[in-house]
């Protein structure tokens, strides 16, 4: 789909610009920051810590996905429509782990227990 010379714009956005817009989405709802970085840390692995570090950082979604410490193997049963397109039918490993997230974010904007929408 994408070339490394025509890379989506997402994958050099920092991580930082778009975390605000999932935790806003997450408490319009009234869900909570707090449930959205357990999301992110259950998706990555990464610790609050590291988080928070890579939130200051500005560290771009490419390296954010690249560099985490253990994506969990149980994002595979992540199954849905996001932006008009199945996660599991996209072929781009970065932008489907993007797209992952984004469903879990939809998800819990949506209202679902948390134990559904972390799949374990």
């Amino acid at each position: 789909m994408n070339s490394e010379k025509t890379k989506h714009r997402i994958y050099t956005m920092s991580f930082a610009s778009v975390y605000p817009h999932y935790v806003a989405k997450a408490e319009k709802k009234d869900r909570t920051k707090e449930e959205v970085d357990e999301i992110i840390r259950w998706l990555t692995g990464y610790s609050q810590k590291e988080l928070e570090t890579l939130l200051e950082n500005q560290t771009d979604f490419e390296t954010f996905f690249e560099e985490a410490p253990k994506m969990n193997p149980s994002r595979s049963l992540i199954k849905g429509v996001v932006c008009g397109v199945r996660v599991e039918d996209i072929k781009e490993p970065t932008m489907r782990e993007i797209r992952y997230l984004d469903k879990m974010i939809d998800e819990l904007a949506r209202g679902k227990t948390m134990d559904k929408i972390l799949r374990d």
